[in-house]
């Protein structure tokens, strides 16, 4: 399967954090969640991604091409959406795609004027007017009116209601779906990436603690719930991480089938996105 975005040992040290050999890859046409507590390096490695940080160690590839050697060629194909981005207030709409109909060749003033009708957003009312989400609506909305072949989103859904954040997530399930495009999605709202990506992937303090399709997490993982004595008898190569509770053990397993027949424990639930950063951060291996 064709990678769209590579990283190999991406490296970045500050002060007081570091980013420690960060790897991985999405593949052609899908989309890869990317979760992490506060801190644990997300917006430093999209940054890097897109060469606005500098000085750092590692390869990073978008289309099969260098994104700092590259970067000309690179920008007309992504869009891209940061938790920190912002437009001037004093814009409106209008303002906005006369001023991108002139940075991009794929500029689509038609698909941008339709998407602003379908989020109500008026397109001579100043930026300053907008509420928190329809400030967002309209980042993703700039961000996917010049066609582009990768969407890079730090935290898309910030702000938004139930209901804007399901419309804007039919819109990502749509765009990967003609010409093979992808996303990569960092968000804290993990049940909206339990719904739509192919792909977590999860980094803690500076490191990628696992890379693996949603399938094989959400399927194959499991927590079991054991007494002491149970949790005794578990090996320590049959599980990931644990965490003692007033009554009982919680234990993350990689593969709930493969438990099952080994040992006579009843109790393993489903996993979800949540359960697991939980257990992987706090947990005790």
């Amino acid at each position: 399967m064709e990678n769209i975005l590579e990283i190999k040992n991406l490296c970045k040290k500050y002060d007081n954090f570091e980013l420690k050999n960060i790897s991985f890859t999405l593949p052609k046409g899908m989309i890869m969640g990317f979760i992490g507590e506060n801190g644990a390096g997300k917006t430093t490695t999209i940054k890097a991604i897109l060469d606005i940080i500098k000085s750092y160690r590692g390869e990073i590839k978008i289309f099969g091409l260098d994104n700092r050697k590259d970067e000309r060629k690179i920008k007309e194909d992504i869009g891209i959406v940061l938790d920190d981005m912002f437009f001037p207030e004093i814009l409106t709409p209008n303002d906005i795609n006369n001023t991108m109909k002139g940075i991009y060749k794929n500029w689509d003033t038609k698909m941008f004027y339709d998407y602003l009708k379908e989020f109500s957003l008026l397109p001579n009312k100043q930026i300053k007017t907008f509420s928190k989400g329809m400030r967002k609506k309209l980042e993703i909305i700039t961000a996917l009116s010049h066609h582009p072949k990768l969407l890079i989103l730090d935290e898309p859904t910030s702000g938004l209601d139930p209901v804007a954040r399901a419309e804007i997530i039919k819109i990502f399930q749509n765009f990967i779906e003609k010409d093979d495009c992808s996303i990569l999605l960092s968000s804290h709202i993990t049940t909206d990436l339990e719904h739509i990506a192919d792909y977590i992937t999860f980094i803690n303090n500076g490191e990628i603690v696992l890379s693996k399709t949603t399938n094989e997490l959400l399927v194959k993982y499991g927590i079991v719930k054991c007494t002491e004595k149970e949790f005794k008898g578990i090996d320590k190569k049959d599980y990931i991480k644990y965490k003692k509770t007033k009554y009982e053990y919680e234990v993350l397993v990689p593969n709930k089938k493969e438990f099952r027949t080994k040992y006579n424990i009843s109790i393993i639930d489903k996993i979800t996105l949540d359960d697991l950063m939980v257990l992987m951060i706090k947990g005790e291996k």
